[in-house]
């Protein structure tokens, strides 16, 4: 399959900002690359076709105009089958914590695994979350604070799944009723082949939905929501409502200048509640437990 590279220079002091930009944006087809040999940057995105690709530029320009970034004009190429694939590697890097380990599956056969630990294989692919980002790494510490504490019967909700990293990492974990959604068809497709990947085939229940859909009728003693704020604040009862007697709602994808706003949003809507927050980088969480 073909798919259309556009790709536009970056000055190298620009590239966290930007990053964070379209982070908070949700601007999934977006990555920036940096080569801090030559001390270049870009902002690369990949899309299905050209059309796609220019329609995409105008609200790019605003982020970065937003940003405090003068845009530069973008090239368009076309790319191979095996290019676009591997155009987002030099993202993601092996990472761990605790005894559970996040590693590019293109480094599996030279992984050292630890005795005793474990290990998820990623292949990303361009649906967010390698877990290299603050934001997938406040709400994985989250999960695995709770399994420590609590054990791993409880089941798990993944709301806006991207790569799936966070339901799979459940899965790896232990728990038995995990599920996860995103709105995106491609983060869902991505999400299943990871589990391929990890032998966790039907071990995750991955749909297409949005935060009304996907929360519909459903409970967890544990729902992780790595979102932006702006979603979280407008879909706080949803997302409440889904938390079972005991459990946990964990909210990442909080700039840490936004996590009093939601805070704030969201206590007004949980008496009794506790409610704690972390700040990592520029990023933050924030969990709120459900009285038993």
């Amino acid at each position: 399959m073909e798919m259309v590279e556009i790709k536009a220079d970056l000055p190298v002091s620009s590239v966290e900002a930007v990053d964070n930009a379209l982070l908070e944006a949700g601007a999934v087809a977006w990555n920036v690359l940096e080569d801090v040999i030559v001390k270049r940057a870009w902002l690369v995105g990949i899309f299905a076709s050209e059309a796609e690709a220019l329609a995409s530029w105008p609200e790019i320009e605003r982020l970065l105009h937003t940003a405090g970034v003068e845009s530069a004009v973008p090239a368009i190429r076309t790319l191979g089958d095996r290019d676009w694939r591997d155009s987002y590697k030099a993202h993601f890097r092996a990472w761990s914590f605790g005894r559970l380990h996040w590693v590019p599956v293109w480094e599996r056969a030279t992984f050292q695994l630890p005795a005793g630990h474990a290990v998820l294989w990623l292949d990303p692919g361009l649906a967010f979350g390698t877990g290299n980002h603050e934001t997938t790494r406040l709400c994985v510490e989250r999960l695995v604070a709770f399994a420590e504490e609590h054990g791993t019967k409880g089941r798990v909700i993944d709301a806006g799944c991207g790569s799936g990293i966070l339901a799979l990492s459940a899965a790896l974990l232990g728990f038995k009723q995990v599920s996860g959604f995103d709105n995106d068809p491609e983060a869902v497709r991505v999400s299943e082949e990871n589990a391929a990947i990890n032998d966790l085939t039907g071990r995750v229940e991955f749909s297409v939905g949005d935060l009304t859909s996907g929360l519909a009728g459903k409970h967890a003693e544990v729902v992780l929501a790595n979102i932006q704020a702006d979603v979280l604040m407008a879909n706080a009862a949803a997302l409440v409502a889904a938390v079972a007697p005991g459990g946990i709602l964990a909210l990442s994808g909080i700039l840490a200048g936004e996590n009093s706003q939601v805070r704030t949003k969201f206590e007004t809507i949980t008496p009794n509640w506790v409610v704690n927050a972390r700040v990592m980088g520029e990023w933050s969480d924030i969990v709120l437990t459900r009285p038993g």
